[in-house]
């Protein structure tokens, strides 16, 4: 029997990158996109929105206590999970559009942990210098010079991961109270146990895991692979263009003699501002989040030895194929699944509109007993029992109930009287629910075995909804 020895370690140790700053338009693109997301992150738990008397003001607000969602105008219920759902579905479809039009284009600038992580190397360049002074830093070990720059980059990435963990919390109450409570060490436990969670978590993933989040904890890579195809936009190395690789002087000799010479003159800089610290000319890789910050390196080179820029750029395998062949550059963003995605998008979106600007402002449920089914009156009719659930979400508070499909049929709620107009009328405060016995009955036995439609209108504003729901009414003969 043969037996395989597997010598030295069974996995890569990890090498430390250090990505070297660079400019161009998509770092200024990042810059931006960084720049905004984070300003809302930050700012928006102080935003202010009107409600009314009585009614939180912050703009965005989960409020757990009362088991409310506030987004500006929208105030969501733990019954309207539904609305969740819906912007799941769209932020799924939304992932896999960007994916078939630009491949990982979601990884590369909008994710969490890029826009983090690229803050915190912007901090780490600030305190440490550029790629070059940190090497060099680190081979010479830990000096003076060394410890006072750790110790303030160190600082300055708790001070990030710290504030991102209590903005978080103030999404969750009334953000300036909160910061006022927190400052006073007055604050509920659970809000500093959340910021020291957050805190440390920010801090290990944005400060020291970095890329081995985006290579081996995220599963996007893996999935994505999966949707793209080959005419999803990724960065890509031309290698039609760049190969044979040769030095600058050595590409002019070859030229000059009429022989091949590749635009890649080897100088690394692709890799050098990597912030996984792939060389993108291997092709693409699970590393690659596709930021396009070595497009920027390669065109600022490019530029330099009086070439063309775009040997790195956003590119299909279909034109790597075409290019080969002679043929011109085709991109086809519109096709099945592009469609298909936003078709999806705009279907689950229209939906969820049209139940926005639909919805009731009050819910009505009802149960209809069942022992017993009915009750035979002294009189010779017969009575339904039914439990009512009554969900006020606006600002009414009065609400008259009626039945319909049932002639004749008389309400009655213990304890409540008829208001003057003879109708049955009960109150359910703003944000409130109310459960009551409802008896329905009728003067005769002989009715027929048929639905029954219970019915509210509030009866304090001049513009009340009607709602309704069906139950049935069981008589004696069935």
């Amino acid at each position: 029997m043969n037996e395989t020895i597997i010598e030295g370690p069974l996995y890569e140790a990890r090498r430390k990158v250090y990505p070297q700053a660079v400019h161009g338009r998509f770092r200024r693109i990042k810059w931006t996109i960084l720049a905004v997301a984070l300003a809302v992150y930050y700012l928006l738990p102080f935003v202010r929105w009107n409600r009314g008397p009585g009614l939180p003001s912050q703009a965005v607000l989960v409020d757990f206590p009362h088991r409310r969602f506030y987004f500006f105008f929208i105030e969501l219920w733990p019954q309207e999970v539904y609305y969740f759902t819906g912007l799941l579905i769209i932020a799924a479809m939304t992932l896999f559009l960007m994916n078939a039009v630009a491949g990982r284009v979601w990884c590369g600038y909008m994710c969490p942990q890029t826009i983090w992580t690229d803050l915190f190397y912007a901090v780490e360049r600030f305190a440490e210098g550029d790629r070059r002074e940190r090497i060099l830093s680190d081979k010479r070990g830990w000096t003076l010079t060394h410890i006072r720059q750790a110790v303030t980059k160190h600082f300055i990435w708790l001070m990030i991961a710290w504030w991102t963990g209590g903005a978080w919390v103030l999404y969750f109450a009334d953000a300036p109270t909160l910061v006022k409570d927190l400052a006073t060490l007055q604050a509920p436990f659970v809000a500093y146990l959340w910021i020291g969670i957050l805190t440390v978590t920010t801090y290990t993933f944005a400060g020291h895991a970095r890329e081995q989040v985006c290579i081996y904890m995220c599963p996007w890579p893996r999935i994505q692979a999966a949707l793209t195809d080959e005419w999803a936009l990724n960065v890509t190395y031309r290698r039609d263009r760049g190969e044979p690789r040769v030095s600058v002087k050595k590409a002019e000799q070859l030229r000059r003699h009429g022989e091949p010479a590749g635009d890649c003159i080897d100088c690394h800089q692709c890799i050098n501002v990597c912030p996984t610290g792939v060389d993108i000319r291997d092709g693409i890789q699970l590393g690659c989040i596709q930021c396009g910050l070595c497009i920027d390196a390669c065109d600022t080179i490019m530029s330099e030895i009086g070439r063309p820029t775009g040997l790195i750029a956003y590119d299909t395998d279909i034109n790597g194929q075409r290019r080969q062949a002679g043929k011109p550059p085709v991109y086809r963003l519109v096709r099945a699944r592009t469609v298909l995605y936003a078709a999806i998008i705009a279907l689950v979106g229209s939906i969820m509109l049209y139940a926005l600007a639909t919805r009731s402002s009050v819910s009505l449920n009802a149960l209809h007993d069942r022992n017993p089914l009915y009750v035979l009156l002294a009189d010779g009719g017969v009575r339904n029992d039914y439990t009512v659930h009554i969900l006020n979400k606006g600002t009414q508070r009065s609400f008259a109930l009626d039945v319909s499909g049932l002639p004749g049929a008389d309400l009655h709620i213990p304890g409540t009287a008829r208001g003057a107009d003879g109708r049955l009328t009960v109150e359910v405060e703003q944000d409130q629910t109310r459960e009551i016995r409802l008896s329905v009955q009728v003067k005769s036995a002989m009715v027929p075995h048929s639905p029954v439609g219970i019915e509210i209108k509030a009866t304090d504003t001049a513009t009340g909804q009607t709602v309704g729901v069906e139950d049935h009414f069981v008589p004696p003969n069935q």
